[in-house]
């Protein structure tokens, strides 16, 4: 029985990790003096894309859980940042909208970040860093793949034989 093909060094995960690592010190140091965190700037920047979200759905598009949510949704609301409201088709929750001053906070760092973004793939043709990107995007997709809708009535019940 042939033996598989040694994997190569470091292991995927661990080069997405470190350039995760990388990318989040970048920030953080570019961030520093804005008051704000590389978690508080990401939610912002989620919510420039889908703004009027719920808490739920911001937590999950910014990579913290429901309860760091809650804690970074207070600190940006604290500086006007963001603003909750009212969801009109569903009274009990509340959604979430950047404000003017979000909008300008993230305005000031889009150079810094997009040259950010540049550097990382500045070793890379255009082609390939378009490539390096579908790569990201379907490795992401692969492992998050669409929910399937909960049955009609709720959860599935064992019966008995």
């Amino acid at each position: 029985m042939a033996s598989a093909p040694p994997r190569p060094t470091p292991s995927l995960l661990y080069a997405v990790k470190r350039l995760e690592l990388a990318i989040r010190a970048r920030l953080d140091e570019m961030l520093r003096g804005s008051g704000v965190t590389t978690p508080q700037y990401t939610a912002l920047t989620v919510l420039e894309h889908r703004d009027g979200i719920t808490a739920a759905q911001l937590a999950r598009d910014s990579f913290v859980t429901p309860q760091a949510m809650a804690d970074l949704i207070h600190a940006l609301d604290r500086r006007h940042l963001i603003r909750r409201a009212v969801n009109p088709g569903n009274k009990r929750e509340l959604l979430i909208y950047l404000t003017d001053e979000g909008r300008a906070l993230l305005g000031a760092y889009a150079e810094a970040v997009a040259a950010l973004e540049d550097h990382m793939v500045s070793a890379l043709s255009f082609e390939q860093a378009e490539a390096f990107r579908a790569a990201l995007t379907t490795a992401w997709t692969t492992l998050n793949p669409p929910r399937s809708p909960a049955p009609a009535g709720g959860a599935l019940r064992a019966t008995a034989g």
